[in-house]
């Protein structure tokens, strides 16, 4: 962390101490002593501090060095880490999102908009996080050590993890409350004899679709059979929580608690299973799917090639948003993530296969969705639009609808619901690793508790997550998927963006990456951080304000009261910009110009701030690329 820094290099070694030499403007030149403290289970703990000039070291480099000094455990594995971003950055709106998205806009033109988004703000912004989270060792408030008036993003994006865990956590119930439903001779979803059922509800093989006053049996099973919505009036009259909903809550509870506690060691192992089983069973669906009649009508509707919706703004705000969205940028979860790499890893390299994978991820799960509803299309004989939906609808009432139609039924299930399952699990975990990694590194003393920290966490998202189990749930959940991570998420990466490129400096930022991976950053990505992400990011937010619908599910439209409790659950986490911010001046000592430099200088430069020195101040800083 000091300013005169040579390029590091990196040698695996099991040695006891190594050293790095460097120079400081301000006090010559130092050493850092670097200890492998232990190794265990593979997972690596170090620990750094500053020695005095001609203290004898070994040659051998070890660079895991952590410039607080504290001990940093990190991932056994490269895989692991690898995996672990895979993990949460697929998730289940690489299934039910862009599928429809591209179906809707254009099929094969909207690539042009996403992809233009994905090269120009996407992989620029994924680059970002996990450099500045590798370098810095720290979780999402803990980095902006590097900007300090700007920490108060890092508790936004804490918070809005925090809000999402809420309710995704419902969603993976869900999943798990059908997988048990499907371990039977027959699909409680196929007829309409049930106990949960309507009069209006007509038997699966009859040609309903077109039928507005019928519903059939797979959406009567979702939200009269799981949700029990038709015992709601609506979200003021919500009713207390289903235990069998409650149960496969707790369930997913237990299962991301002990699959975080012990933190990377423990997380790293399990997304060998929740990160690779979702391709497998994709693929076996889309082996299955492309046999069913009508299969290559969905898919050829998926390509087709309409570039005359180019035309249409909605299109290209629609990639911008879905991009956003799909890489999992500013929620804390890459910083965090990347913070328990080893200094040297090649974070660069990173950022192109995971955000890569990612994108194809999506494109590739259309062909196995819309395979499906080209056999729903064509065996209730309406067009394909009538059955393309998106969001839960997809997962949980046309899809189930279409494998209950086939063969094995109730084996297909099970595999698309320990899909679902697995999709949302890794996800689940890194929104929650991001939580408990940003506030165990920003209050100190909670290293020696994660366990218990860990579980006072999981244990208050379960007890607010069952309002969302409720008759009347599926109006809350609605609600926060409407707020809790919407526009907040997009004014988060901005500040981050604007906190790294212009305050932090994009010069020095590159040459942090350069210490790390001894390659400095093209111009291409300079560019990017200092102008074209901001931009993007700032159009964006205003987009958001200005497109904003209030929030309905089905025909129920929330009360106005419903709306501004949604409103205030968005602001309380982006409010700590500003509340951070000025808490952070007043704090600070001397004048008002010593102030803001002390807030707007690295804190291992503070020493040059006493000696006027501070780069912010002068023209050179903001205009250098």
């Amino acid at each position: 962390m000091l300013r005169g820094r040579p390029a590091v290099t990196h040698t695996r070694t099991h040695t006891h101490m190594s050293s790095v030499s460097g120079s400081s403007s301000a006090a010559g030149p130092r050493e850092v002593e670097l200890v492998l403290v232990k190794e265990q289970n593979g997972v690596q703990f170090t620990s750094s501090s500053l020695r005095s000039p001609g203290a004898h070291a070994n040659t051998h480099t070890h660079t895991h060095t952590h410039p607080s000094g504290q001990q940093r455990e990190t991932w056994g594995k490269k895989i692991d880490f690898l995996l672990s971003v895979i993990g949460f950055a697929v998730d289940l709106a690489n299934v039910w999102r862009f599928p429809y998205l591209c179906y809707k806009n254009g099929g094969g033109a909207f690539l042009v908009p996403y992809l233009f988004f994905m090269v120009i703000a996407g992989m620029p912004l994924f680059y970002m996080e996990l450099a500045l989270g590798q370098y810095n060792r720290e979780g999402a408030a803990g980095v902006w050590k590097i900007c300090p008036i700007f920490k108060g993003v890092g508790f936004t994006v804490i918070l809005i993890s925090l809000y999402v865990g809420f309710y995704y956590n419902v969603i993976i119930a869900w999943a798990l409350f059908y997988l048990f439903s499907s371990f039977s001779g027959e699909l409680p979803w196929i007829h309409c004899n049930n106990t949960w059922n309507s009069p209006n509800c007509s038997d699966l093989n009859a040609t309903l679709l077109n039928d507005t006053y019928k519903t059939t049996p797979a959406l009567e099973y979702f939200e009269r059979g799981v949700l029990h919505l038709h015992e709601s009036s609506g979200i003021d009259d919500l009713g207390v929580p289903r235990w069998q909903l409650t149960a496969c809550l707790a369930v997913v509870i237990v299962v991301l608690y002990f699959s975080l506690w012990k933190g990377v060691k423990t997380s790293g192992k399990v997304v060998w299973i929740t990160a690779t089983m979702p391709y497998v069973v994709l693929t076996v669906l889309l082996l299955r799917g492309v046999t069913l009649p009508g299969a290559i009508d969905g898919i050829k509707a998926y390509l087709s090639v309409d570039f005359l919706r180019l035309y249409d703004a909605q299109v290209w705000i629609e990639a911008a948003t879905q991009i956003c969205f799909s890489l999992g940028v500013g929620f804390g979860v890459l910083i965090a993530f990347s913070s328990y790499n080893k200094f040297s890893n090649n974070c660069y390299r990173d950022a192109i296969i995971t955000s890569s994978i990612n994108s194809l991820t999506s494109f590739f799960s259309g062909f196995v969705i819309f395979s499906f509803l080209g056999y729903m299309s064509q065996k209730h004989n309406v067009a394909l639009d009538k059955v393309a939906t998106d969001g839960p609808g997809l997962v949980f009432i046309i899809y189930p609808e279409a494998i209950a139609t086939l063969p094995g039924s109730s084996v297909w299930a099970v595999i698309f619901f320990i899909m679902l399952l697995t999709l949302g699990i890794d996800s689940a975990m890194g929104g929650m690793e991001s939580v408990i990694t940003g506030l165990i590194d920003e209050f100190k003393f909670l290293h020696k508790h994660r366990e218990l920290f860990t579980l006072f966490i999981v244990v208050s998202t379960f007890l607010i997550s069952l309002i969302c189990v409720t008759n009347g749930g599926i109006y809350v959940f609605t609600l926060l998927d409407h707020f809790a991570a919407g526009t907040s998420i997009l004014f988060g990466v901005l500040i981050e963006a604007i906190g790294i490129a212009w305050f932090y400096g994009v010069d020095r930022f590159s040459d942090d990456i350069q210490e790390m991976i001894g390659q400095r950053p093209g111009l291409y990505w300079r560019l990017c951080w200092k102008f074209v992400s901001p931009c993007f990011l700032l159009f964006m937010v205003v987009i958001s304000f200005a497109t904003f619908n209030p929030p309905k599910y089905g025909s129920y439209y929330f009360p106005t009261w419903a709306t501004m409790v949604g409103w205030c659950l968005s602001i309380s986490s982006m409010i700590m910009v500003p509340l951070y911010a000025f808490y952070k001046f007043c704090s600070l000592p001397g004048s008002f110009c010593d102030k803001l430099a002390y807030a707007i200088t690295p804190e291992t430069d503070h020493h040059l701030v006493e000696r006027g020195e501070v780069r912010q101040f002068t023209l050179h800083h903001w205009l250098v690329v």
